[in-house]
């Protein structure tokens, strides 16, 4: 069976983490068949939002630490290969984020550690109910500093701190209530909520949201000031767009836009 497996629903891309059996971890097998969809998809202009999800009874349990424990047995005691390791998931989580299309983590059963990174990597997040996330590192002696990163931008720092020196694990109630996820359904309704979400976003302009992805973690970065300049050129460029003129047009004259690409 293959890490990740991947379909396509229309302008959709669904991806699969399909390893069952480890909790979905984020192996080195698993972490190099994201980052070849995540250099797939960048260039795929067909695709306009994206779920991702997990097989079994997990959405994805952190890193594989049978494969960490294996990798310490290096001369070096395993510095070399933690940093390549820590490295290619750091490429993964920034791929993620850098993708001009949307990505929906479709999340159930548990999402631990870096699997909970993942969660808040993503950017945006429907979660079914009775799903735990937690960054239980600590638990172990290994503190969570890397998915701390994704989940400090997420969630209020009272809040991240807690969860990363506790070692306690959160309901998916909670996780909605410090914005981890976008919302909480059944879990027999997490496919459709997570469709209808990606579905709703994928019949927008997509040089638009693709435009506007890329603006909105740029100017998060920068000074009140400079984020309200540099928006302002962005938004510039968007209206110059043709499309864009076709959609104001089309609200106007209340019809819907016919827009020269997808």
């Amino acid at each position: 069976m293959p890490y990740l497996e991947r379909h396509d629903s229309g302008p959709i891309a669904h991806l699969t983490l399909s390893s069952p059996e480890r909790l979905n971890a984020l192996s080195e097998g698993m972490l190099n068949a994201l980052q070849t969809q995540i250099d797939a998809l960048r260039n795929d202009k067909s695709i306009r939002s994206v779920i991702l999800s997990g097989a079994g009874k997990a959405f994805c349990a952190g890193h594989d630490l049978r494969e960490m424990s294996d990798g310490r047995q290096s001369p070096d005691g395993g510095a070399a290969y933690f940093k390549d390791l820590f490295a290619r998931c750091t490429r993964v989580m920034m791929g993620l984020q850098s993708l001009p299309q949307p990505v929906i983590a479709q999340v159930h059963g548990i999402a631990t550690a870096a699997g909970c990174q993942l969660v808040a990597t993503c950017d945006l997040a429907v979660a079914a109910e009775g799903t735990r996330f937690g960054v239980n590192g600590v638990n172990i002696g290994l503190f969570c500093s890397t998915p701390m990163v994704a989940l400090s931008r997420n969630i209020p720092r009272k809040q991240v701190f807690e969860m990363l020196t506790t070692g306690s694990f959160i309901d998916a109630e909670r996780a909605q209530s410090i914005g981890l996820v976008n919302c909480v359904v059944p879990e027999a309704d997490l496919p459709t909520a997570t469709i209808e979400l990606a579905t709703t976003i994928a019949s927008k302009l997509g040089s638009a949201v693709t435009v506007g992805k890329r603006a909105f973690y740029e100017q998060l970065q920068m000074p009140l000031g400079q984020a309200y300049a540099f928006t302002g050129d962005v938004m510039v460029q968007n209206m110059l767009n043709r499309d864009t003129e076709e959609g104001i047009a089309a609200f106007l004259e209340k019809r819907d836009p016919e827009w020269s690409q997808p």
